[in-house]
């Protein structure tokens, strides 16, 4: 296999995107020291970041139409490895491999990602921090691409740790204001939680397999299935709940939501096509590992359809624009892993890329709706939007018919396929088909709520202060592209089923030499298979129950907030219940953060100040007084010394005689 060494510069660009940007940030700082009112060169971070991402989007193309010219079994790119660790037998290279996989994973990252940089330069503009807000940007893209492109755990994990970083630099970006640097640091620890069960498990790897190397992983599996089958289910477990922290899983979602703090285009990076996708990855780079272990794919469905459920019942009940759409993410992420614990791999991706495209598409024109609504995120301060800003409008719509599942548009195609998968499965995934049923009735319920809420019926916002208008072209003809791959995504993977038989499965067959071993694993050749006569009614039930909830939800809040309120005063423990995200953050506060800080309050005052420091001060404070009491016994004049001086030769005289004696 040939050495690609070019393969380097796809996450190299951006990092020297954000040197540079980061540079230019402090060149402005000195600017404006000596003169308040100075622009600085600040304002060439956008182009420079753009111009960065935009290339790594331009080799991701080419590494994706070099494996479309290699044959199935060969489509592997690798750079030379870099010697990193060499300790006795445990020796680990850094390099940077495109398979299939990892080729979908960098057309998303590099391709929505630059969209998103692009309509950046459009809403940051005029920020203090504009430099280096796009420093952290290009950084951010730069260790998903570390994380995607290499070819150990190791380098996995600093991709890993790096978007955990970044995503606490640019969530708690408008520190200044409180809240957004107290979020920062939520999505901080909490991921922290979830990064230890990540390392612990690759040492668990390390020890059964004695490398780090992902293929040498993924080969292995087979061979020590039958030694180590309770290690290996083991290692799955850990890595999971490493996942459950990027990816935004039960018990560990509560970060997620708060990190609507970010500005806008840092809420669409982190929900589309970075860190929350990185859990997803892992398992399906890791798929071999997992399909050894079925009871913890059971188990990874469980969590995901709860988690689905939970954050889908939630956003039903959400004021705040952003914050609808942040519980939307969870629970869409639910619906990936739900698709992987019925070892639907490609299934999952395809999902993966697909909502890529529709949050990123909704994040950004709700971002527009803000901007045009002088920074107000309450829908229910919104309203009859529509004619102020039709093409945020044209394309919310867009964004809101794919995630709902309207039939025909990507996010049908995609959810349908899990669910379709899950019932194939049978025994537990029928009941976790039947969640994911409900939560799709939620989705397309809550989404089109937000729809009515936002741009329909009368407007709620003081028309003498607030005057909405349409953002500029840098920001509205990112909107229309991505609205265009939402609205077609599906193509990349149609059902295989007609009229979609001659275009169908493409992405499934694209990403089978990488998910083959795991199928193999998993179904021992035998994998569920539907007639076609099911295929077409579970279609039919995923379409019928998209456009009556989508209908019901649209038509219960066109006209106004009168749905809301009648809600709330019938049913108000629910609404509370819902509002608050079925109370999980708070009981995180209340039975975690809250002893914890008790604790840590008993510490710092009984156990440091009155037992350690009392001990240290009472030491000084004995040798003190000790020291006061023995001047005292002397007053340095030659017949006091004289006097201590006889007393001691009587002492010693006295001693002697007694040994004498003896």
């Amino acid at each position: 296999m040939p050495n690609d060494n070019w393969l380097w510069w796809i996450p190299a660009l951006p990092l020297l995107g954000s040197a540079l940007a980061g540079v230019l940030h402090f060149l402005t700082l000195r600017a404006r020291r000596s003169a308040p009112d100075a622009k600085g060169p600040g304002a060439l971070a956008w182009p420079l970041a753009c111009a960065a991402v935009g290339l790594s989007f331009v080799l991701s193309l080419v590494a994706f139409n070099t494996l479309r010219g290699l044959e199935e079994s060969a489509r592997v790119l690798e750079s030379a490895p870099w010697p990193w660790i060499d300790a006795g037998s445990m020796q680990v290279a850094v390099s940077m491999v495109v398979d299939p996989l990892s080729s979908v994973m960098l057309l998303v990252v590099t391709g929505v990602g630059f969209l998103i940089h692009v309509y950046a330069g459009g809403y940051m503009k005029g920020d203090p921090g504009y430099a280096k807000f796009f420093a952290y940007l290009n950084l951010f893209v730069a260790m998903m691409l570390m994380l995607v492109l290499s070819s150990s755990l190791l380098g996995l994990f600093i991709g890993w740790e790096g978007v955990g970083l970044c995503s606490y630099l640019l969530i708690g970006f408008w520190y200044s204001k409180g809240w957004p640097a107290e979020a920062g640091q939520k999505a901080f620890v909490v991921n922290r939680i979830g990064d230890a069960c990540f390392v612990i498990g690759s040492f668990l790897l390390v020890r059964i397999f004695g490398t780090l190397d992902l293929s040498a992983i993924g080969a292995g599996v087979h061979e020590h299935l039958a030694a180590h089958s309770f290690e290996l289910g083991l290692a799955a477990l850990l890595l999971f709940g490493g996942a459950c922290g990027k990816s935004a899983q039960l018990p560990l979602f509560v970060w997620l939501p708060d990190a609507m703090a970010g500005p806008t285009p840092v809420s669409a990076l982190i929900h589309a096509a970075t860190m929350v996708t990185s859990g997803v990855y892992l398992v399906v780079r890791l798929n071999p590992l997992f399909a050894a272990a079925p009871g913890v794919l059971l188990f990874i469905g469980v969590v995901a359809a709860a988690t689905a459920f939970i954050a889908g019942s939630s956003a039903v009940a959400q004021r705040d624009l952003k914050g609808v759409l942040a519980y939307s993410t969870v629970s869409q992420l639910g619906y990936m892993f739900l698709g992987l614990s019925a070892g639907a791999w490609a299934a999952a991706i395809f999902h993966l890329v697909t909502h890529a495209f529709f949050k990123a598409l909704l994040f950004l024109a709700a971002g527009s709706v803000i901007h045009g609504m002088h920074e107000e995120q309450d829908m229910h301060k919104m309203g009859g939007l529509r004619k102020h800003m039709p093409r945020t409008f044209v394309t919310f719509l867009a964004g809101a018919a794919a995630l709902s599942g309207l039939p025909l548009l990507s996010g049908f195609f995609s959810k349908d396929e899990i669910l379709a998968l899950n019932f194939a499965s049978g025994g537990a995934h029928y009941g976790l088909w039947a969640v994911g049923v409900v939560t799709a009735a939620l989705t397309a319920f809550y989404t089109w709520r937000m729809v009515g809420l936002t741009f329909f019926g009368k407007e709620r916002f003081d028309t003498h202060h607030v005057h909405p208008h349409e953002a500029p072209a840098s920001m509205t003809v990112p909107l229309m592209v991505l609205a265009v791959l939402a609205l077609g995504g599906g193509l990349l993977n149609l059902p295989a089923v007609a009229p979609f038989t001659l275009a169908s499965q493409g992405l499934h067959h694209w990403l089978e030499p990488v998910t083959r071993l795991g199928d193999e694993i998993l179904h021992h050749g035998h994998a569920p298979h539907l007639s076609h006569s099911v295929e077409y009614a579970l279609l039919a039930i995923g379409a019928g129950i998209a456009l009556i909830y989508a209908h019901k939800g649209f038509h219960a809040y066109k006209e106004g907030l009168a749905r809301d309120e009648q809600f709330r005063e019938q049913r108000p423990a629910l609404q509370g219940l819902l509002a608050d995200a079925w109370g999980i953050d708070r009981a995180y506060r209340d039975w975690v953060v809250q002893p914890v800080k008790v604790l840590a309050l008993t510490i710092a005052v009984l156990v440091d100040k009155l037992v350690i420091d009392g001990i240290v001060n009472g030491a000084a404070a004995l040798a003190r007084s000790l020291g006061q009491r023995s001047k005292r016994l002397t007053d340095g004049s030659v017949a006091s010394a004289g006097l201590w001086m006889g007393a001691a030769a009587a002492l010693l005289a006295f001693f002697w005689l007694l040994g004498g004696a003896r």
